[in-house]
């Protein structure tokens, strides 16, 4: 039994696509936890990404990745780009780790 005529109403009309999923700003929770880390942890932290980033890229490298899409390009800037910030860090390490004992033991 139709009740005024309401057998059409809640029908999906197939001419009509289907609606885009809500963007996710799932990166900008990643980069906000990465900057959290790099306050924290300082050149420790940069350090840990930068060998991170330095092994997945001598990876893809070796898988055949010439070009990325990096604003640098050429994977081995990339690599030569990773490795000085790698190296800064490790001799920043020191440094920093000073700081923190003499700024807990107040000396």
């Amino acid at each position: 039994m139709s009740a005024a005529g309401f057998d059409g109403l809640n029908r999906r009309d197939p001419t009509v696509p289907d609606p885009a999923p809500p963007f996710d700003p799932l990166r900008l929770c990643v980069y906000t936890t990465v900057a959290l880390l790099a306050c924290l942890l300082g050149p420790i932290a940069l350090l840990g990404f930068a060998l991170l980033a330095i092994a997945g890229y001598a990876r893809a490298r070796r898988a055949g990745l010439l070009r990325s899409r990096c604003k640098l390009g050429d994977t081995r800037l990339v690599l030569l780009y990773l490795s000085v910030i790698a190296i800064a860090a490790a001799v920043a390490t020191p440094l920093w780790i000073a700081f923190w004992v003499r700024w807990i033991t107040g000396a």
